[in-house]
């Protein structure tokens, strides 16, 4: 992988306190894509406040809310983004969702399109690693559950709107592991960041 690509790390966990794996593990990315030669920016999610989106017209005709417009810009201007959150009720935390449907506005995510066209992915050419923690077994979410609400964003979010390819990263039991093992998996995602993938 050639260096030097633009980096845009989402930190998704809500809550600021610095003592959440999620911090660490996109710390970790920042610190291997610098040394691998890329130009990283890293947002938090817990740091920002914007509000909520609430109808469809506002998603469709609203300009992206002024807290937000930089980050947009950061995410049309990156070649990847890492999406970094801890599962929450199956799925990603409210705040973190709330954040990338406002983010994903229609005139950041899609193509202008016809009346009645398909629309188009605005975010081809740019490629994307969600990185997931959680309370429950890695193996069992993939296999029992199905890795359900992760399959979606992939499928249904990320590759809709352009971003191929889509790779995912889980970590599963990070409350209950000890500190050898979260070290190597910060070693692990030093690395995927050092590679840009």
């Amino acid at each position: 992988m050639a260096s030097g690509r633009k980096i845009l790390v989402i930190d998704g966990h809500p809550d600021p306190d610095a003592d959440h794996f999620c911090h660490a593990l996109a710390q970790s990315y920042r610190q291997g894509a610098e040394a691998g030669g890329h130009i990283v920016d890293v947002v938090r999610v817990a740091d920002l406040d914007f509000p909520i989106l609430r109808s469809a017209k506002d998603y469709d005709t609203a300009p992206v809310p002024a807290a937000l417009e930089q980050i947009t810009q950061e995410m049309l201007a990156a070649d990847h983004v890492v999406l970094i959150y801890p599962l929450w009720l199956g799925t990603l935390p409210a705040l973190t969702k709330a954040f990338l449907e406002q983010v994903f506005h229609r005139d950041t995510a899609f193509e202008p399109a016809e009346e009645g066209k398909w629309p188009k992915g605005r975010l081809t050419g740019k490629s994307a690693r969600v990185i997931v923690t959680m309370g429950m077994p890695a193996l069992i979410y993939r296999f029992w559950y199905g890795g359900h609400s992760l399959k979606s964003l992939e499928r249904n979010i990320l590759k809709f709107i352009g971003f191929k390819p889509v790779r995912d990263t889980v970590f599963g039991m990070v409350e209950a592991v000890g500190d050898e093992k979260r070290k190597r998996w910060l070693k692990q995602v030093e690395d995927l960041g050092r590679q840009a993938v």
